[in-house]
């Protein structure tokens, strides 16, 4: 295997940065070229098709089939024009990725000629493999009809010689089993609420869009290293190596000079990405050596989610062809920092308002408290649900440590706003205000500067933080599809919004006056979701000792938090809120947890093959080459001084056969306790066991392992090591 290793050495410097062909005119020229936008419908639609693309686009209505045949024609024919020989109806299944079937326009015509088509039937509708997908229960191998249906606020593009038709996937009895379906319901019923709080103060609201804008960090390794790293192949991440003598400690890779190969590749996705019509507009290094990021304008929340699932599939193909593989894991690397996703969320209205925005005067300015009082509530109501959201078995080795928020849920608002609140709660009693005191409120709340970007400092410990006019989910994984933590995001602040407005109106029919009456419910949600404010460090002891005495959870085991899903509040969110029905819900739970389970397996079988397979056996025959040695000196010098000369080569011999004895019976009492797991036949009680039985030998074994690396002979050394993997671009 030490082959291997070098002959991967050897490919890495060998290689020569990819050429670039970049487009000669601008980027406005070219962007969207590969969408079915708007530009594109007024060429291939008629005006009447036209409108009734984006009367359905708006409202979210179905489109009428014989208006579909006349779309599905239209984009046909300009899907041929760019070169298109096939369509998929691309989805996005509970596996985390997407998913697609290619079909050629190809088909008989009326005389039995070879045609091009593409109907409207087809454009709407498909029918996957439903049962081949993870469905927690919904549909079993004799059930396997699905359907896919078309999302039209989503367009349509290509990629290759493909039509991509963007669709959610449900089960034949109407189930969802997608992220794209919960997402969409979650983005209606936040309109819907936010729209009836903001009739309080602009009755020309008639729309509320969700907005994401995502951060997406990711690692990139030499290709030729990461083929000979198995671990790094079939887990995704480092299941040993020892910490590189270097690696992030002076901070110098953090936004410096980007290495030329990573820069022709950034320059290429970027390219691919605007023609995709993907706004990605930030590049940069991050942290870690080898690790990077890439930003985008935001968008709306369903659109955004569809372009980060887009761009993280382009990035691996492109980063392919560049020599590189992509890694998305959230913890690639022990000892440098993690990826993550960072969600940055906000509410917009059809009236050009950003609701996390201060207005100009005392009116706009108490609609933004309304709103950013709701919101803190609703992750203080719902901070179990929204860890659930994130927390999987890739992000539980990144959060909290030290370059991420901590499982303790909290929200990060400034001195200035966290001020601001306090002084309602002072000015604001229970009972009716009195003149003065509505003058003093209304002349403090007047006060916001319009544009807080620069009011507040930034707090990267904080899973929830406010940020300037939007808050910025942090907590979310690099691997991650957005949805999951859009959808209860979304959600939680929907019922919250709802909850807010009948309060305010039965104080209103009581006949107390609408500021009062909404001045009054934001000094109760203030004091009641006070606990979850904390602008402090979310890394230090003393928050976790404070938070406890708060009544804050703090959540690190998995499968204990993908139970949180079914706990009643979180049923009130999702299933009441009509974002899942019941059977949905608890279908979602099977799924996180057997993935939970097949995660843990996988990477303990990964585990146990490299350190029985590859490292035992390199490490013994090291330890035979010191015997040979030992040997050779005791036939030279004889009994009486071989021993004091070779005093340090005996001492190696004897840790090697620590180490490897250790390797091999925690090895096998892993395997023991894997076998055992995989008798429960409850899914639940499987991950339970995967957690407490199997994953905890993980770091005994690569302790172990990982000594072993530092002292057999570098040349023996079956494995890329931390300092080629992370330092050879």
């Amino acid at each position: 295997m030490a082959t291997l290793r070098f002959q991967a050495l050897k490919e890495f410097l060998e290689k020569k940065p990819v050429e670039v062909k970049l487009p000669s005119t601008k980027v406005s020229d070219y962007y969207g070229k590969l969408v079915f936008n708007e530009d594109v419908m007024k060429r291939f639609l008629s005006k009447d098709i036209y409108s009734a693309v984006l009367e359905a686009m708006k409202s979210g209505e179905p489109i009428d089939r014989k208006i579909a045949n006349s779309v599905a024609a239209g984009m046909k024919a300009w899907a041929m024009e760019n070169g298109a020989t096939h369509y998929t109806h691309w989805f996005q299944p509970l596996t985390d990725g997407t998913a697609e079937k290619h079909d050629g326009f190809i088909d008989y015509g009326q005389d039995g000629e070879i045609i091009e088509d593409f109907s409207g039937k087809l454009l709407a509708q498909q029918e996957p493999d439903a049962s081949s997908f993870p469905s927690g229960g919904i549909r079993q191998t004799f059930e396997a009809r699905g359907y896919t249906a078309w999302d039209v606020s989503s367009p349509a593009f290509i990629v290759g010689t493909t039509l991509c038709v963007p669709t959610v996937f449900i089960s034949y009895t109407g189930e969802a089993l997608d992220y794209k379906t919960p997402l969409l319901r979650a983005i209606a019923a936040v309109d819907k609420a936010a729209v009836d709080v903001c009739q309080y103060f602009d009755k020309n609201v008639s729309k509320v869009t969700a907005n994401l804008g995502w951060e997406q960090e990711y690692f990139l390794v030499d290709l030729s290293l990461y083929h000979a790293r198995p671990d790094l192949m079939l887990t995704g991440r480092t299941l040993m190596g020892h910490t590189s003598a270097k690696n992030q400690q002076l901070e110098d890779h953090y936004f410096a000079s980007i290495p030329e190969r990573v820069y022709r590749f950034m320059m290429e996705l970027e390219v691919e990405s605007h023609k995709l019509g993907i706004p990605v507009k930030t590049r940069h290094n991050e942290v870690a050596p080898n690790q990077f990021e890439l930003a985008p304008i935001y968008e709306e929340a369903n659109l955004a989610n569809d372009h980060n699932q887009l761009v993280m599939d382009v990035m691996k193909r492109l980063a392919t062809q560049h020599g590189f593989a992509v890694l998305l894991h959230e913890k690639p690397f022990k000892g440098v920092n993690g990826s993550g996703k960072h969600n940055n969320w906000s509410l917009t209205t059809d009236t050009g308002v950003n609701l996390f925005s201060p207005g100009k005067n005392p009116k706009s300015n108490m609609q933004f408290l309304t709103f950013l009082v709701n919101t803190i509530t609703a992750v203080y109501k719902n901070q179990n649900l929204l860890r659930a959201a994130i927390l999987n078995a890739s992000n539980t080795h990144r959060l909290g440590a030290n370059e991420a928020p901590p499982a303790i849920v909290s929200t990060f608002l400034g001195t200035q706003l966290s001020a601001m609140l306090d002084n309602i709660v002072e000015k604001v009693s229970d009972q009716k205000m009195t003149p003065e005191e509505k003058t003093n409120l209304k002349l403090g709340i007047g006060r916001i500067p319009e544009i807080l970007l620069d009011n507040t400092d930034r707090n990267r410990t904080s899973p929830f933080a406010f940020t300037g006019n939007r808050f910025e989910f942090r907590a979310v994984g690099s691997s991650a599809n957005c949805a999951a933590a859009m959808t209860v995001l979304n959600a939680s602040v929907a019922t919250q919004l709802r909850e807010f407005k009948v309060e305010v109106d039965a104080l209103i029919e009581k006949g107390v006056k609408k500021d009062e009456a909404i001045f009054q419910i934001l000094r109760k949600l203030i004091l009641e979701s006070k606990a979850i404010h904390f602008d402090g460090d979310g890394y230090s002891d003393a928050w976790k000792a404070e938070a406890a005495k708060r009544g804050l959870s703090n959540i690190t085991s998995v499968p204990e938090s993908i139970h949180k899903y079914t706990a009643p509040h979180s049923k009130k969110v999702l299933v009441e809120g009509g974002i899942l029905t019941e059977k949905e819900l608890e279908a979602r739970v099977e799924v996180e947890l057997e993935k939970y389970v097949k995660k843990v397996q996988i990477e303990a079988r990964v585990l146990g093959d490299l350190a029985i397979n590859h490292i035992v056996p390199t490490a013994v025959a090291y330890q035979n080459i010191l015997i040979d040695n030992v040997k050779g000196l005791k036939d030279i010098f004889g009994d009486k001084d071989y021993q004091e000369l070779a005093g340090d080569r005996l001492n190696l011999i004897r840790e090697i056969s620590g180490h490897v004895t250790f390797i091999k019976n925690k090895v096998e009492e892993m395997v023991n306790a894997r076998k055992v797991a995989n008798k429960l036949e409850d899914m639940s009680e499987k991950a339970f066991a995967y957690e407490q039985k199997v994953f905890p030998m993980f770091d005994e074994i690569r302790y172990h392992i990982d000594k072993l690396e530092l002292i057999v002979d570098n040349e023996m050394w079956p494995l890329p090591k931390y300092r080629e993997l992370l330092f050879m671009r």
